[in-house]
């Protein structure tokens, strides 16, 4: 369907946003499409004997406030429209949150689970050579992403300070903290929305206690954004992963014990926990019950937070939900004709490119503690973290107000008239 193609719906955005501030035609040329997008061949010879061609890619959107910076994922089914998208977001969501950079996206064309980790590595290492000479510090600084990590991260910081002949930590984020990563990274994004939707409750006189919140995915993002609001006084009452999830009326007890449960069963079902104790036999005790990852978006609760996959709120489903607040934890979670149908069912949607910019912030935090030679600790990281993201939450809430729009559109507006400045 057109409208779920991301790269249209980031067009259409752009489009719209454009002209509430009568944003310059050169510049709207200039976002419209990428600077640069770079493809490059990785043959290689495996373990066993067999040769093998992989394709690896970095699409660079723009780099008018600072160096390029996104993401690398690695996985078997990469959609350059879907990559382009995502780089375009990376410029929006930086100059939403005001943090000096420019939006990238990239990758390798592979399922890391076929590779062995020497294989992987010796990838990688190819990969860091043949795009060396369009990244760098004050170039385009890379991060983890889809089947990525903080040690591919340090393989690469140690492929290009081979190259270029000195140390360059500042070359990716998401390193690992024994070298060179920050404090505060892995939860910085769940948190960053935590902030986010705390300081819209603060700009429309709400309190969180009691208010009840239903969580779509729980990998990082979603762990981290239901320990913090549970331990901010919401009631966190529905969790699920891809193959199920779990619904306590009352509220779930503790998301501790529920990821320890995860972590020893590998999924959520049958996770419900009275004290320690975690098994699908205190579903009655608990008035609990199992539900799939689709249903989860349309209990009967306050909030509702897709932190998994993109398009998963369509027309289809749009409807049926009942939750009042929307906080996109996902990038592009909500397809164009689903925004349409929960616009007019005065649903606040609060967009992606401001909930989830959290890791983003901490990645520039992380960047200018190895330009700087400096490490700061996690509470100082999280006070910084806090400080970002209520300054842009509450810019986007009054540009909303100013120009009469939804919060999406003002994040964009926020983000536009900031490339328009070029700072």
């Amino acid at each position: 369907m057109v409208n779920n193609n991301p790269w249209e719906r980031a067009q259409k955005q752009l489009q719209k946003a454009a002209r509430y501030i009568k944003l310059d035609p050169l510049m709207l040329a200039k976002l419209t499409n990428p600077d640069r997008v770079i493809e490059v061949s990785l043959p290689m010879k495996l373990d066993n004997g067999e040769v093998k061609l992989f394709q690896g890619y970095r699409v660079q959107h723009n780099n008018i406030r600072g160096p390029y910076k996104g993401g690398l994922r690695y996985h078997q089914d990469v959609d350059m429209d879907e990559v382009k998208a995502l780089a375009f977001w990376m410029t929006m969501k930086n100059a939403v949150v005001d943090v000096p950079f420019g939006g990238g996206k990239g990758g390798i064309t592979v399922d890391p689970k076929t590779l062995e980790e020497l294989e992987l590595e010796k990838l990688t290492r190819q990969f860091t050579g043949k795009i060396a000479d369009i990244i760098g510090p004050q170039k385009d600084v890379p991060a983890p992403d889809v089947n990525t990590n903080p040690k591919i991260m340090a393989w690469i910081v140690d492929e290009y300070s081979k190259i270029t002949g000195k140390k360059q930590l500042a070359v990716v984020t998401g390193k690992p903290i024994e070298k060179g990563g920050s404090e505060g990274r892995t939860e910085a994004t769940g948190l960053g929305g935590v902030y986010t939707l705390l300081t819209a409750f603060q700009k429309l006189n709400m309190k969180p206690k009691g208010m009840t919140v239903a969580i779509q995915g729980f990998g990082n993002v979603g762990l981290y954004v239901a320990k913090f609001l549970q331990k901010t006084g919401f009631k966190v009452v529905a969790l699920s992963d891809s193959k199920g999830g779990i619904y306590i009326p009352q509220g779930i007890e503790s998301v501790e014990e529920v990821e320890k449960c995860k972590l020893e069963k590998g999924t959520l079902a049958g996770c419900y926990c009275i004290g320690s104790v975690c098994d699908l036999k205190n579903i009655d005790k608990l008035g609990g019950k199992n539900i799939s990852s689709e249903e989860v978006l349309q209990l009967p609760v306050d909030i509702i937070v897709p932190a998994a996959l993109e398009n998963v709120i369509t027309k289809d489903n749009a409807a049926k939900i009942k939750a009042k607040i929307v906080l996109e934890m996902a990038n592009g979670p909500t397809t164009q004709e689903a925004d349409e149908i929960l616009r007019k069912k005065d649903v606040l949607m609060i967009p992606d490119i401001l909930a989830n910019s959290g890791g983003v912030t901490v990645s520039y935090f992380e960047w200018y503690q190895n330009l700087n030679n400096e490490h700061w600790g996690k509470e100082e990281v999280f006070k910084k973290l806090k400080v970002k993201i209520e300054k842009a939450t509450g810019e986007v809430f009054d540009t909303s107000n100013k120009y009469g729009v939804s919060l999406r559109e003002a994040a964009y507006i926020v983000a536009l008239n900031r490339i328009q400045k070029g700072n």
